[in-house]
């Protein structure tokens, strides 16, 4: 613990910060003990009804999740954050690529103009 550093712009994480998790009472430790198994509780029961082969009964939050999880795209919705992303994935490279290229054709093609261009013999391009 002493030689981890902050990011500068994230904060501390609770379970590394001396004060916050040092100077807990015995009641707040309890309650976040509590909370921790709640929460494993949970999960457990989930992951048993989830993965249980000789199930009978149906549960129907269960049954969209899963549906939601094997047809992702059926469920997509755009917004302003998705198209944005999109855009950056798909379009942004295409256009920078074709600029490259583009500038470089056109500086050769400049070149060869001025007869400036150093032209190595070759049998293959």
């Amino acid at each position: 613990m002493a030689d981890y550093r902050e990011a500068p712009l994230a904060s501390r994480p609770k379970t590394l910060d001396p004060k916050e998790y040092f100077n807990l009472s015995a009641e707040q430790r309890r309650a976040e003990e509590a909370r921790a198994a709640l929460r494993a509780k949970l999960k457990r029961q989930y992951q048993l009804q989830l993965n249980n082969p000789h199930r009978k009964e149906e549960d129907p939050a269960l049954t969209r999740l899963v549906y939601a999880r094997a047809n992702p795209y059926t469920h997509f919705r755009p917004t302003n954050k998705t198209s944005l992303l999109g855009a950056m994935i798909g379009l942004v490279p295409l256009f920078a690529l074709y600029f490259v290229f583009k500038t470089d054709r056109n500086r050769k093609e400049e070149k060869i103009k001025a007869g400036t261009l150093e032209r190595k013999f070759s049998l293959s391009f």
